[in-house]
């Protein structure tokens, strides 16, 4: 049995709440918003001192492993394991599933700390004497949650009640709160002793299906036939599909925390946002002189107290207060900053419409485990795509039944195979794949590799693929 801590870091998601930049492919976690890391990559790193932590284990889902292993790479963080829900069945599922597992790896009193992925978190002092005071209370036998000292009545969380302090430091539960309006949390800052619960958890792997077991036994019964007959694919857990689906969706809030007479809270002041809206994202950055937060393309004139951010054509925003302009590759948003949370609804009517279903789905860059590709243009009949290949990395050798491609290499040096000719190519050098042709491209420099891909033909869907041989064992 280890006596570190066993990070356990929950990388799902809808991607809906940041729309347009987020999208159900590619959830908040996985972008980079106002930082050259991505949300999940700063998770890892809050979980790397060895002399605290056990390598981190991340449980998402059969889209993301791909994203998950590169961008762990990037950053240079080992995972403990990668397990893949088949379904997606909400926190409770989740965790129960990885409590399983490790509880089989480091024993039943391995002590967990359940982590969301796209939170911001200052970890410094603070942080971590909240987690020295969380592992003392986990081990004594209590599921423990983070209360984040609130700086405002924000009605975009939910709130814990502390009760009789501990000899650990950190105190009963004595109630949770839903999202409140906001009065009532106004009134929950003036009496004080109410906290945000942050959804991070630190426990015991034993206590906590102990738990699941007497509140939400269908739950446990689940997880645990889902990692008894999980497989071994590559570097990936792949959890029992029939098993794991019969778990009920519920989260770990409902299924115990609010149940359960073990239930602790450690308080504390470090700074936390779960970046649940535009106005999240706004507080979190530096703004100018008249309360602006300006980020990529844009100029703004006579404008107060807003969040304006560009990915791609430059966005001009005058005479406006207290809004949100984002503009994606493909999409514009602008709403009331008051009525960010109410992003996720729009998004729902996007959603419903056959015209505007996939911009909630898609984004336009996409990333594969030997890089990725960014759609640049779409037309009747042909499509255009940059592709980025990292260095050593290639795609599967494959063909095409529906399309014809044309490569155009502009940074780089690419290995191309078409058929039986293997041919390099260098910069402003191009090569032309039949339909129907193996072919494969693979990247044998240093450096990041880019090309332009022209496809034309009758279906260009990227279901159109059939892979002959694949070094990432994608069918």
């Amino acid at each position: 049995m280890t006596k570190k801590i066993i990070p356990v870091i929950m990388a799902g998601g809808k991607g809906t709440r940041l729309w347009p930049l987020s999208r159900s492919n590619a959830p908040k976690q996985f972008i980079q918003l106002v930082d050259e890391k991505t949300l999940f990559q700063q998770t890892l790193e809050r979980v790397t001192d060895a002399a605290v932590y056990e390598a981190p284990v991340v449980i998402t889902n059969q889209d993301f492993r791909f994203t998950v292993a590169e961008q762990a790479r990037e950053v240079d963080v080992d995972l403990s394991a990668i397990i893949l829900e088949p379904v997606a069945r909400n926190t409770a599922a989740a965790i129960a599933a990885a409590a399983f597992h490790l509880k089989k790896k480091f024993g039943e009193e391995a002590i967990l700390q359940l982590l969301a992925s796209d939170h911001v978190i200052d970890a410094g002092k603070d942080w971590s004497e909240a987690i020295a005071t969380a592992r003392q209370t986990a081990a004594s036998g209590k599921i423990v949650t983070f209360g984040i000292k609130p700086t405002e009545p924000a009605t975009g969380y939910g709130y814990i009640e502390q009760g009789e302090p501990l000899s650990s430091g950190a105190h009963k539960v004595k109630r949770f709160v839903e999202k409140p309006q906001l009065a009532a949390a106004e009134e929950m800052l003036t009496t004080g002793g109410f906290f945000w619960n942050s959804g991070i958890f630190m426990c015991r792997a034993d206590l906590l299906l102990d738990e699941l077991g007497t509140y939400a036994p269908a739950v446990y019964e689940a997880a645990e036939a889902a990692v008894a007959k999980a497989t071994i694919d590559l570097d990936f857990v792949r959890l029992d599909g029939p098993s794991f689906q019969k778990s009920p969706d519920i989260s770990i809030d409902y299924a115990v925390m609010e149940k359960t007479a073990n239930a602790a809270v450690v308080t504390s002041a470090f700074a936390w946002s779960d970046l649940g809206s535009w106005d999240a994202i706004r507080k979190l950055v530096e703004k100018d002189e008249n309360g602006n937060v300006v980020i990529g393309h844009a100029t703004v004139m006579n404008t107060e107290n807003s969040l304006v951010l560009s990915r791609a054509s430059h966005l001009a925003v005058q005479g406006l207060k207290n809004v949100a302009v984002i503009a994606s590759e493909d999409a514009v948003y602008v709403g009331r900053l008051d009525e960010a949370q109410e992003v996720g609804k729009l998004v729902k009517l996007l959603a419903k419409a056959k015209e505007t279903s996939s911009l909630t789905e898609t984004h336009p860059t996409c990333y594969r485990p030997w890089g990725g590709y960014t759609s640049l243009f779409n037309g009747d009949r042909f499509q255009v795509k940059r592709l980025f290949v990292s260095p050593g990395k290639k795609l599967s050798l494959q063909r095409h039944f529906h399309r014809s491609e044309h490569w155009v290499c502009v940074k780089g040096t690419a290995e191309v195979t078409v058929g039986d000719q293997v041919t390099f190519l260098r910069e402003n050098e191009s090569v032309y794949i039949p339909q129907g042709e193996l072919h494969r491209l693979y990247n044998p420099g240093r450096i990041v590799l880019e090309m332009i891909e022209v496809q034309t033909g009758s279906y260009l869907g990227e279901d159109d693929i059939v892979r002959v041989s694949d070094e990432f064992g994608r069918g």
